[in-house]
């Protein structure tokens, strides 16, 4: 077992990383300005399913390979990328389309649904080998010198607990602005300020080295 302090401190680490700034924050906070603090969770959930994943991995070897080889880390980073840049471009087009209406006076117009919120969280993450390289690197400072794959796996489910944490709390705090938000010229403009980010993110993934 991790020893309580050290789950603790783990969590607290988990945290702060997801609340820096990238493509995970930005897809929360789309999925929640255009679907709503149920698309929002979903995309966080999707997210954190996807830490879990690259845990896991972690834990039986498979994401020490993909970082060792440069042309399979590059494949799937160009492959982020290019997923990041789709997600922006859909974003514009939304904007070239118009069609806007004050979500207070109709239920109608496109939302994103939770499913497709998942979707798209867990699709961001799986697709970040940055991901991989930040918990290979974060891992051994929490396990003991002779840890276990069993309390690797615990790590994990720690790294997705406080994943939830945060990007719930964020999906809920932009719900709390619903009113502001709901506006139709606002969410237009959100629309073309976000798909300018996760375009420029994509590209900032493509240009970087391992």
């Amino acid at each position: 077992m991790i020893p309580g302090a050290t789950a603790a401190s783990f969590l607290l680490v988990v945290v702060l990383g997801a609340m820096s700034p990238g493509p995970d924050f930005v897809v929360v906070t789309r999925s929640a300005l255009t679907g709503g603090r149920r698309a929002g969770i979903a995309a966080g959930t999707g997210i954190a399913l996807g830490v879990f994943a690259w845990v896991v991995a972690i834990a039986l070897g498979v994401a020490a390979v993909l970082t060792a080889s440069a042309v399979a880390f590059t494949v799937v980073k160009l492959a982020g990328a290019a997923y990041l840049v789709v997600l922006g471009v859909k974003a514009w087009l939304a904007v070239r389309r118009g069609g806007y209406r004050d979500l207070a006076e109709t239920t109608g117009g496109r939302r994103l649904d939770a499913r497709a919120a998942f979707r798209q969280g867990l699709v961001t993450n799986l697709l970040n080998p940055k991901v991989a390289v930040y918990f290979l690197a974060l891992l051994p400072q929490f396990l003991p010198a002779d840890g276990s794959t069993l309390q690797t796996l615990e790590l994990a489910a720690i790294a997705t607990a406080g994943t939830v944490l945060w990007f719930v709390t964020l999906a809920v705090v932009v719900g709390a602005l619903k009113r502001f938000f709901s506006a139709g010229r606002v969410r237009r403009g959100l629309d073309a300020v976000l798909g300018t980010v996760l375009v420029a993110l994509g590209l900032k993934v493509a240009a970087e080295t391992a």
